[in-house]
C-alpha cells in the first residue's frame, strides 16, 4: 500500500475484557482515577477516557466468551513513574518488578484486577531519540 492512502485513519478505542463491571469500574475511575465516559446496561461494561484513547471493558462472560485477559499492554502517560507507582501501590496495586529504564523512558508494569497488562509510562527524551542517542 505505498502508494494508496492507508485505510486505517486512527485509533478508535482499545478493549479488555473482564469478569465485573464493578470490580472494574472501582478499579478504573476509583483507583487509577479516569473518567467513566459509558456505561453500558446491566453491567456489561463501560467506558474509561485515558485522554488521548478510549479503554473499552466488556465482561465477557455475559456476551457467551470466556476470559482471557490481555497481554497485550496500555501504556498509561504519568508525569512521574516512582511518584505514580508509589501513589498506587499504596492503593494496594502490586507491581512486576522494578521501574525499567529504557534509554528514553520509564515505564512500571502491572494489571487490573483481571489480568490486563497495564504500564505506567514516561517519555523523557524529545521524540525522534533512540535509546542509543539519549
Amino acid at each position: 500500500m505505498s502508494d494508496a492512502q492507508s485505510l486505517v485513519k486512527k485509533t478508535d478505542f482499545v478493549f479488555f475484557p473482564i469478569t465485573s463491571f464493578e470490580q472494574a469500574d472501582e478499579f478504573y475511575a476509583g483507583i487509577l482515577g479516569l473518567e467513566r465516559s459509558k456505561r453500558y446496561g446491566n453491567d456489561l461494561g463501560g467506558e474509561y477516557e485515558t485522554g488521548s484513547l478510549t479503554i473499552q471493558l466488556v465482561d465477557v462472560g455475559k456476551i457467551g466468551r470466556e476470559h482471557m485477559p490481555s497481554s497485550g499492554a496500555i501504556a498509561l502517560h504519568v508525569d512521574d513513574v516512582a511518584a505514580a507507582r508509589a501513589e498506587l501501590e499504596s492503593k494496594g496495586i502490586e507491581f512486576e518488578g522494578e521501574i525499567m529504564d529504557s534509554g528514553v523512558c520509564h515505564m512500571a508494569f502491572f494489571a487490573d484486577p483481571d489480568g490486563n497488562a497495564l504500564i505506567l509510562h514516561h517519555r523523557y527524551a524529545p521524540p525522534g531519540v533512540r535509546p542509543s542517542q539519549a
